[in-house]
């Protein structure tokens, strides 16, 4: 049976030294690293006395459900970063390649900001779900009577005092309204339809026309289909059959036309 190990309520090494520095009222980005650790180790022998006035031989022994052996790790390796921290307070400051003074702390104390704000955001969360079990919402309970009611309308007496000029007025300002709705540039643009275009179905459809036409020019082609992206795979299928040796290509003379020949 696991044996409940009672230590002060610290999420972690991190939570702990916060507590520390809160408790010390010290500015946590200039902390005074040789009384923080020293409070620390504190910490740390009563958690060893208190494992062993409980037994720690015990490899059952857990503390929230994790095992003690692993909380303590933690908390040891903290102890041995804090250490090193403090030795390297000793001796003279590292300067960094922009000749800034490097400080040992900097990196403990960015990950004590990071912790804090975590567990800040975390009792918010907290104090959210307890807000939110307090409200009640009422189901629907109106009769379905009611739901399904519609007001029937007297049209007499709604047009009752309107003349055919301002029912015309209305209808006119009815229109105006939907015409301004109506983007003056996007609603002139026309509709954007995808042209499939196969280059394998292109060179059958030029291979078939070789084969009634045994020479013809280039031109010939272009006039054949229509859109940019019809003549752009219509000359990589003819450069395709060149590549291949299907067809020949002749000109004549600079800038003139293609003579094809399959």
């Amino acid at each position: 049976m696991a044996v409940e190990v009672k230590l002060e309520a610290f999420e972690g090494p991190l939570d702990l030294l916060l507590h520390l520095i809160d408790k010390n009222k010290v500015d946590i980005y200039d902390i005074p690293i040789s009384l923080i650790t020293a409070q620390y180790m504190e910490y740390l022998d009563s958690m060893e006395k208190s494992l062993k006035e409980q037994g720690s031989s015990d490899s059952s022994l857990e503390r929230g459900g994790v095992p003690v052996m692993d909380t303590m790790s933690e908390f040891l390796v903290m102890a041995a970063t804090l250490l090193d921290i403090k030795c390297r307070m000793l001796l003279p400051r590292q300067v960094n390649e922009e000749g800034e003074e490097e400080d040992p702390r900097s990196e403990l104390v960015q990950q004590l900001l990071e912790y804090k704000v975590y567990k800040y955001m975390s009792q918010e969360l907290k104090f959210m779900e307890q807000d939110a079990k307090k409200s009640l919402f009422k189901g629907n309970t109106m009769p379905s009577e009611l739901l399904n009611y519609e007001e029937e309308i007297d049209y007499e007496e709604l047009l009752k005092g309107l003349s055919l000029k301002d029912l015309e007025r209305i209808f006119r300002d009815t229109m105006k309204r939907q015409e301004d709705k109506i983007d003056p540039i996007r609603s002139k643009f026309g509709k954007i339809e995808k042209e499939e275009v196969s280059l394998e179905d292109r060179t059958e459809e030029l291979l078939r026309y070789a084969g009634e036409h045994r020479s013809f020019k280039f031109s010939e082609l272009l006039t054949m289909f229509k859109g940019r992206l019809q003549m752009v795979v219509t000359f990589l299928a003819v450069l395709e059959l060149v590549r291949s040796n299907s067809w020949n290509l002749v000109q004549e003379e600079d800038g003139g036309d293609i003579l094809i020949t399959a």
